[in-house]
């Protein structure tokens, strides 16, 4: 489809674009108790065999299978042992060792009886079930073995691989350096949330979406704000240029007399890779480099922003911190939709799930202001441009989460 009249790109080309700026922002090491949601830079390796001792899986008592075998029901109660204890030896084969789940199986013994198939009276312990060798044991090193991997790097670590990183003794991870990020918010219809706006203005929120977004990935972005001017513009830009690797724009992008942003990062010399892509919302995105920084000039209007993080800049920062490519997701048109122009449009939809297939159902709003409306979506359906204005219900398309 030729988008040449109005200089729009496709999705698909902006993606490659805004993919093609991929960058390695290095490697640190931090605590382990700051670690939840970063990125490994390298692996986490087995200190020693996982487990590290036969180790006893359930309360009851240890026995030698071959007196067992030679059909002996009835074991006298050699002693107990509990987890943390020293590890005892069983001295008579048709004895048994009372254990206690995560204890280290005791010596001369092979097989672990639950008390629950137990008769215990009088200090001896009656087999009351069917039994086999080896039974409730879990064997040294059958996890992992000393020196192999336990956690691939790339992994994103979240209670689990934490949880791993303490059982080696790894009170220091490396993880993939974050990208500082400075949010830049423009215009003078702007007030602080703790201000009471004026009829003709309305609280800053956008960058406080973004904010939450970069948060989970534990970065703490930098808040400014500028007002309508292009001489400010400029000198807020240039100072965040000198602090921050990425700026991240909402608002002044489009058509208006004081969109001053693509005027402001032209005049700072800001190498300009698009502005605009044929989708709606979103339209007026604007990206650009200068040297190893980026901007990312996303429109003003809430859902605009909110869609442009979603789509472009969190599959990006995936791959700059080699984090596993987010997975494709596609879902099923619950009702017919109309669009008003054959471009991209992403459809803000209710994800459900009816017998086992994912439902998309249009939430329909008053445009790209109406950001309230996300609270009742949970996703963004991509309608690809093609030349028609009608998706049919059954239809399937790819869905983007949020």
């Amino acid at each position: 489809m030729n988008y040449s009249k109005s200089n729009l790109i496709s999705v698909s080309e902006a993606e490659k674009v805004i993919f093609s700026a991929i960058r390695d922002f290095g490697i640190e090491k931090i605590s382990i108790n700051n670690s939840l949601g970063r990125i490994l830079a390298e692996p986490i390796y087995a200190d020693r065999d996982f487990p590290p001792f036969h180790r006893v899986t359930m309360d009851g008592i240890a026995i030698k299978y071959s007196n067992y075998e030679q059909g002996n029901r009835q074991f006298k109660i050699q002693s107990s042992q509990s987890a943390g204890e020293k590890q005892q030896s069983l001295l008579l084969d048709n004895e048994c060792i009372e254990v206690m789940t995560g204890t280290i199986l005791p010596k001369n013994t092979d097989a672990i009886i639950r008390y629950e198939d137990l008769e215990i009276e009088n200090g001896f312990a009656i087999i009351k079930a069917e039994i086999r060798e080896n039974q409730n044991i879990h064997f040294k090193g059958e996890d992992r073995k000393k020196g192999e991997v336990i956690v691939p790097k790339n992994t994103e670590i979240r209670a689990a691989e934490i949880a791993i990183a303490a059982s080696v003794g790894a009170l220091d991870l490396s993880v993939k350096k974050l990208p500082k990020i400075a949010i830049i918010t423009s215009g003078d219809e702007l007030v602080s949330i703790d201000k009471t706006p004026e009829l003709h203005q309305i609280r800053s929120s956008n960058v406080y979406a973004i904010a939450s977004l970069l948060a989970k990935y534990g970065i703490e972005a930098n808040k400014i704000h500028i007002a309508d001017n292009l001489q400010q513009t400029e000198i807020s830009i240039q100072n965040a240029f000198e602090n921050f690797d990425i700026l991240i724009m909402s608002g002044g992008v489009s058509m208006g007399k004081k969109d001053f942003i693509p005027v402001a990062l032209e005049n700072l010399g800001v190498e300009k890779l698009f502005h605009k892509i044929a989708q709606t919302p979103g339209k007026p995105i604007w990206f650009g480099k200068k040297g190893e920084k980026l901007v990312f000039a996303l429109p003003g209007n809430p859902v605009s922003t909110f869609l442009c993080m979603i789509k472009y800049f969190i599959p990006w920062l995936h791959k700059c911190l080699s984090m596993s490519n987010l997975v494709p997701e596609f879902a099923q048109l619950s009702e017919d939709f109309h669009i008003k122009n054959s471009l991209t449009y992403f459809l803000q939809v209710k994800l459900s799930n009816e017998n086992a297939t994912v439902k998309a159902t249009p939430i329909k709003g008053h445009g790209s202001g109406d950001f309230a409306n996300l609270v009742d979506a949970n996703a963004f359906m991509e309608l690809p441009a093609f030349d028609r204005n009608e998706f049919k219900k059954g239809e399937i398309f790819r869905v983007w989460r949020f």
